[in-house]
Parts: structure tokens; C-alpha cells; sequence
């Protein structure tokens, strides 16, 4: 369609092998930038669920990626990840024109992909058991197994960073797997399986079904074949595939978004925060899981902060993605539609909207645009305070005290990320064992992706931990053996 994308945007993979899917449907990708359409890609069926889920245990029970030890798995791995490298520059190109984030994004994503693909691979022959002291006359110890066919819905908004955690860790522990991605956004995906293929991962350890969520992946959540899912994106839906899982009574790792603070001292360095805390709210048009869309600020520094954040914000500049500006285009129409009901809902609230980005004048007018809007004075219990809102809009709320951070900071259904600024040393170590989230960072904020950091929430954010060591534990089943010898 006009994108100069390098290979059919059509097919499924399947056994090794690209074909349509079962019936030749195919959905159309929409470029955020312009609103024109972008690719055609697969519409995966329940059918196609079943030939991956098969073609996957044929991979394990039988196949050459069953008979690969972790040593190979590992030297593979490393293979695909040097290739990744190489092309970066095509697939930041490729997520920039099918996500709407902005090329440097891009490539940030292509290159964290390649360093999961390089940490996994290392790490593949270096997940041990142990011995355990038992009874007399027993040697008992434990080893590690992978669960067999893995399951792995991918959302839309970091479709390379999400399958090189998941999925890498998965391979590296021996799994074949089954990949669902996003029907928003794929592309990269389908370049991934593609490199992987080129670098000789062998047939079925890696199967690729693009497809709508109600077909695709509900197939692939129910399906009796698969023996561990991973899912990462809304509530709703985690809970539906959770349920789905539940019926084959199989482990989830559901990592669900959040409503991350970042809490500001006023002892804080702010010079090195405020980078940080508009960064991390309006990166990726605001829609990552893990955005710092709370902003809690002591009420000393407050008119300070506001007024340095304000000045950050109106100095970003919004446009195309290729044009490489600070913020890209919403996903979708309708992801632009949910945001701006959030926006109106602080204007007739009362709230006031501090500060906005620019719109690029040459902007098309087909596009996704939303400035990125900081909100002052927001209540905790506001809706703006309390609820995923994913797309690029902050809010400012006061608080007084240690306690009271903690306790607005806590005051919210989601668990996933915090930071927090301070020089008080104390203080640091005290914020964080009272956040209630699954990391919190101290004068960072997310650590530079952080490919060896576990990486997960609590409460609403849902469960199982991905990145780091952690997640080649979630991909395996612990065996115990107990031998006795006399």
C-alpha cells in the first residue's frame, strides 16, 4: 500500500511455513500519522490456533527444537538478536509507521529487542536446580522444565519490547510458541518471525496467528493444546483470558497497565526530575502501561513544579511519526476519542489544564494528534486520578507529609510502577517498602528499560513477572526428584 514494507503482510506462520489463513480474510492497519490505510494483514481463525498449537508440540515432541539443548537454544538466541541489530533501522521505521510513535522511539524498541534477545540467550544454560538436604539414604534436588507450548497475546503499543521479554524468555527456556499480536499493529512482529526464521530457528518453535481478540486470541486462551499463557494489556480482556485459562486450569502472567505516581519531596534534585517526570508521561503518546501519569508533588515545591513542567510541556512539539518529533499520533480513532473524553471531563470538573503541546502546523489532517495535556489540582479520588487513561495527559496532585504520599499513592486500584524523589535516604527505603506496585524506582524513573529488572504489578495490574531471571522461572515448571539409594 504505498509503506515500501519489505515482505507479505498476509500470512499467518504456521510449522515454519508463511500461507493465508484459514478462509483468506484479512484486516487492514491503519497509519496513525495520516489515517490512510497502511498493510492488509492476516484475519487468524480458531482453525489457524489449532494448526500453531500443533505445529508447536510437533516443534517439542519430535522436532529439532525439542532436541536442542539450552547451550544451542542460547547460541540461537544471540544469533536472531545480532540480526535484530542489523536491521533496526527498517524496524524502527516499520513500529513507527504502524504504532505512530516517533523514529528515535522506534528505534529505542528495536534495540531493547535485540538486548532481551542477547540477556535470554546468555541466560538460557544458566538457569540451575539445586540440591536439597533430605533424609538419610536420599539424594533429592530439583531442575527446571519448560512448559511445553506457550501462548503470547501482545498488544499494540510496543509490539518488539513485549515479544522480545516474553516470547525470548520462552525460547530460552525451551517452549514452543504460539503469538497472537495486536490487530492494530503487528508489523514488527511479522519482521521478527521472519528474522528469526533467516537466523534458523527451526519450524513450529515459533508461530505467528494476526487476528481480531475475539477470534484469535480468545482461540488461543482457551485452546486445550496450550500449556502457559502470557498476556499483556486491559483489564477487561486479562480478565477474559484469564477465565478462558482457567478452564484448562493452566499459570497466566497478566501484566495490565497501571496508574503510576511519581512522588516529588521537597528535598528532590529537581533539575534531574523534571526530565523524568514529563518523559515518562508523554513517551509513546502516553500509551504504555507503565506511564507516570501521577505526579505527586510536596506542597512546598508544588507552584515550582507545576510551573517547570508547564514550561517542558509547551515546548514539546507534536507530529508524523517519521518526521521524529517528541509525540507521535493516538493508535487509533477510537484510542483519540477515549483520551479527549478524558480532557473534557477535567474542563466541565473544573480542573485546570496547565499547559499543552504543540500540533505541528504540517500535521495531516487524517492523523491521530492529541497534545499532551498536564492537569493541576487534580483531587485523589478524581477520576483523572483514579482511572487508565493511556494517552498523554498528567495529572498534579499536592500532598503534605510522608504519609499522605503514600497514602494517595497506594489510593488507586493499580500496582505497577513508582518513583520517587528524595534525597533523605531513610526516606527512600521507607517509600519504598510502603508503595504497594511491582517497582519503584528512587531518583530514576524506569531504569533505561531495564531488560534485567522483573518487571510486573500487584492489585489490578495483574500478576506473574516478566524481564530479568523471574521470567525464565514464570516459563518453567520446577521438577523435584527424590533417589533412594540406601
Amino acid at each position: 500500500m504505498g509503506a515500501g514494507i519489505p515482505f507479505d503482510t498476509t500470512q499467518v506462520l504456521v510449522g515454519g511455513e508463511w500461507r493465508a489463513a484459514h478462509g483468506g480474510q484479512t484486516l487492514t492497519l491503519v497509519n496513525p500519522s495520516d489515517g490512510s490505510p497502511l498493510a492488509d494483514i492476516a484475519r487468524g481463525t480458531a482453525s489457524d490456533v489449532d494448526a500453531a498449537v500443533e505445529a508447536a508440540r510437533s516443534a517439542l515432541e519430535g522436532g529439532a527444537w525439542g532436541r536442542m539443548t539450552a547451550a544451542e537454544r542460547g547460541r540461537l538466541l544471540g544469533a536472531i538478536g545480532r540480526r535484530v541489530l542489523e536491521q533496526a533501522d527498517e524496524l524502527a521505521r516499520l513500529e513507527a509507521l504502524d504504532v505512530g510513535k516517533p523514529l528515535k522511539q522506534g528505534r529505542a524498541d528495536a534495540l531493547a529487542l535485540a538486548r532481551y534477545l542477547e540477556f535470554y540467550g546468555g541466560a538460557a544454560d544458566k538457569v540451575h536446580g539445586q540440591t536439597l538436604p533430605y533424609q538419610a539414604g536420599f539424594t533429592a534436588l530439583t531442575w527446571r522444565e519448560p512448559h511445553g507450548v506457550t501462548g503470547h497475546i501482545v498488544p499494540w503499543n510496543y509490539p518488539m519490547q513485549i515479544v522480545g521479554r516474553s516470547v525470548g524468555a520462552a525460547l530460552a527456556m525451551g517452549n514452543a510458541c504460539v503469538l497472537k499480536p495486536a490487530e492494530e499493529a503487528c508489523l514488527t512482529v511479522l519482521a521478527f518471525a521472519r528474522i528469526a526464521q533467516e537466523a534458523g530457528l527451526p519450524p513450529g518453535a515459533l508461530n505467528v496467528v494476526p487476528g481480531l481478540g475475539e477470534e484469535a486470541g480468545a482461540a488461543l486462551s482457551a485452546h486445550p493444546g496450550v500449556d502457559h499463557l502470557s498476556f499483556t494489556g486491559s483489564v477487561a480482556t486479562g480478565s477474559l483470558v484469564q477465565a478462558a485459562a482457567a478452564r484448562n486450569t493452566i499459570p497466566v502472567t497478566l501484566e495490565l497497565g497501571g496508574k503510576s505516581p511519581q512522588v516529588v519531596f521537597a528535598d528532590a534534585d529537581l533539575d534531574a526530575a523534571l526530565p523524568f517526570l514529563v518523559n515518562a508521561g508523554v513517551q509513546n503518546a502516553g500509551q504504555t502501561c507503565s506511564a507516570a501519569s501521577r505526579i505527586l508533588v510536596e506542597r512546598p515545591v508544588y507552584d515550582t513544579v507545576l510551573a517547570r513542567m508547564a514550561e517542558r510541556y509547551r515546548a514539546l512539539r507534536v507530529g508524523p511519526a517519521l518526521s521524529d518529533l517528541d509525540v507521535g499520533p493516538m493508535i487509533s480513532q477510537r484510542q483519540h476519542e477515549i483520551v479527549s473524553h478524558y480532557l473534557a471531563l477535567a474542563r466541565d470538573s473544573g480542573l485546570a489544564i496547565a499547559a499543552q503541546a504543540e500540533l505541528v502546523r504540517d500535521a495531516p489532517a487524517g492523523g491521530y494528534y492529541l497534545r499532551p495535556a498536564l492537569v493541576a489540582g487534580v483531587p485523589d479520588r478524581h477520576a483523572l486520578a483514579q482511572e487508565e487513561i493511556f494517552g498523554p495527559v498528567q495529572v498534579l496532585i499536592p500532598f503534605s507529609g510522608e504519609a499522605d504520599a503514600v497514602r494517595i499513592a497506594n489510593g488507586t486500584p493499580y500496582g505497577l510502577v513508582a518513583g520517587v524523589w528524595t534525597r533523605d535516604g531513610g526516606r527512600q527505603l521507607r517509600m519504598a517498602r510502603a508503595l504497594k506496585c511491582g517497582q519503584v524506582f528512587i531518583n530514576n524513573y524506569g531504569a533505561g528499560g531495564g531488560v534485567e529488572l522483573p518487571f510486573g504489578g500487584v492489585k489490578r495490574s495483574g500478576h506473574g513477572r516478566e524481564k530479568g531471571f523471574e521470567a525464565l522461572y514464570g516459563f518453567s515448571s520446577l521438577k523435584t526428584v527424590a533417589i533412594h539409594h540406601g
